[in-house]
C-alpha cells in the first residue's frame, strides 16, 4: 500500500463521491477511481459499493477507515512534532552532575536570569557518555580521561565538620587519626566524593564507620550539630556551613583536597549555547572558589 493510495481513499470514503473526491485531490477521475481499484485488489476485499449516483463503504471498508483515520492524523503530524523536536533540542542543554551538585543547581538558576530560553536535562549517571557538559571530581593527582575535550578544573580542600563542643573549640585542624574511632555522617549519592574520603582514611589506616547517610549537605550539618557524628565538608560546592554550633577543621595529615572538572564535549563546543553555560558555570565554580560568591 502506498501513502498516496491511502489519502485517495480517505477522501472519497468522507465524500462518498468519487466525481468531487478528484476535484478536491487535484487529479482527474479516472486516476483515482483506478488508485481505489489497485487498493482493493491489494486488500482483496471490496471497500465502497454502489448506491444510486454514489458510493458508501462497505463494512469492510468502514473497518479500514477508522482504523486508518488515526494513523493518517499521527502521520500527518510528525512532521511539525519532528521540527518540534529539532528546535527543543538546539537549545536543550544535557548535564551530567556527578558532583557539586548544589553548587550547579545554583549555578542553574542564576543563569536562567539571563537566558531562559535553555532547558537543562540533568542526570547523574557516571557510566554515561551522553552529555555536553560533565561535573565530575577526582583526586588531585589523578589525569583527566577526556583529553581531547574542553577541561576547567579547580582544586577545594576537604575540611573535617565536627560538633562545636569544648575540645573542638580548642582545635583548628586536626589529623584523619585522630578520629579513626568516630562515626561518620555521609551525603547520599555522593559516590565519587566519598571514594575520595575513604581513600584519604585508607591512607591514615582506617575505614570510616559511617553510621548515617543523608540527601543533602543542611541534613548532614544538622546530624553533626546534634553530635551525632563527624563528617567530610567540601570547602566551597557544599555551600557556606553557616552553624554556630558545627566547626570546620583543617585536615593536616594527610591533607585533603579534590579536584572539580567541568567537562565540556569538543564536538559539542561550537554550539553556542553549550558554550555560553559552559563560560557561565566555570567562572561561577571559579568565583566560588575564591569565596565571592
Amino acid at each position: 500500500m502506498e501513502l498516496t493510495q491511502l489519502k485517495y481513499f480517505m477522501e472519497v470514503a468522507k465524500r462518498q463521491h468519487v466525481s468531487k473526491s478528484a476535484e478536491a485531490l487535484h487529479i482527474a477521475q479516472p486516476a483515482l477511481t483506478q488508485a481505489i481499484h489497485r487498493l482493493e485488489d491489494e486488500l482483496e476485499v471490496p471497500l465502497f459499493e454502489h448506491k444510486g449516483r454514489n458510493i458508501i463503504l462497505t463494512s469492510y471498508g468502514q473497518y479500514f477507515y477508522e482504523q486508518l483515520e488515526p494513523v493518517l492524523h499521527k502521520l500527518e503530524e510528525m512532521p511539525a512534532h519532528l521540527r518540534s523536536m529539532a528546535r527543543k533540542e538546539e537549545t536543550t542543554l544535557h548535564l551530567n552532575v556527578l558532583a557539586a551538585s548544589s553548587l550547579v543547581t545554583d549555578a542553574i538558576i542564576e543563569y536562567e536570569k539571563i537566558d531562559d530560553s535553555i532547558h537543562f536535562e540533568l542526570k547523574q549517571n557516571s557510566l554515561s557518555e551522553l552529555y555536553d557538559i560533565c561535573v565530575t571530581t577526582r583526586l588531585f593527582y589523578q589525569q583527566p580521561e577526556t583529553a581531547n575535550d574542553t577541561v576547567f578544573s579547580c582544586t577545594e580542600k576537604i575540611f573535617l565538620a565536627v560538633p562545636d563542643t569544648p575540645k573542638s573549640a580548642q582545635k583548628k585542624s586536626i589529623t584523619l587519626d585522630e578520629v579513626k574511632d568516630e562515626n561518620f555522617i555521609s551525603l547520599l549519592g555522593s559516590r565519587q566524593l566519598r571514594s575520595i574520603c575513604d581513600k584519604y582514611c585508607q591512607i591514615a589506616g582506617f575505614k570510616p564507620n559511617i553510621i548515617f547517610e543523608s540527601d543533602s549537605p543542611a541534613a548532614v550539618k544538622n546530624m553533626i550539630a546534634a553530635r551525632m557524628g563527624i563528617g567530610f565538608w567540601p570547602e566551597f560546592s557544599w555551600g557556606s556551613l553557616e552553624s554556630d554550633r558545627v566547626r570546620l577543621l583543617e585536615i593536616t595529615d594527610p591533607v585533603c583536597s579534590r579536584d572539580i572538572l567541568i567537562t565540556c564535549r569538543k564536538s559539542h563546543s561550537e554550539n553556542t549555547k553549550i558554550q555560553s553555560f559552559y563560560s557561565f558555570l566555570t567562572e561561577y565554580f571559579k568565583s566560588a572558589s575564591m569565596n565571592l560568591l
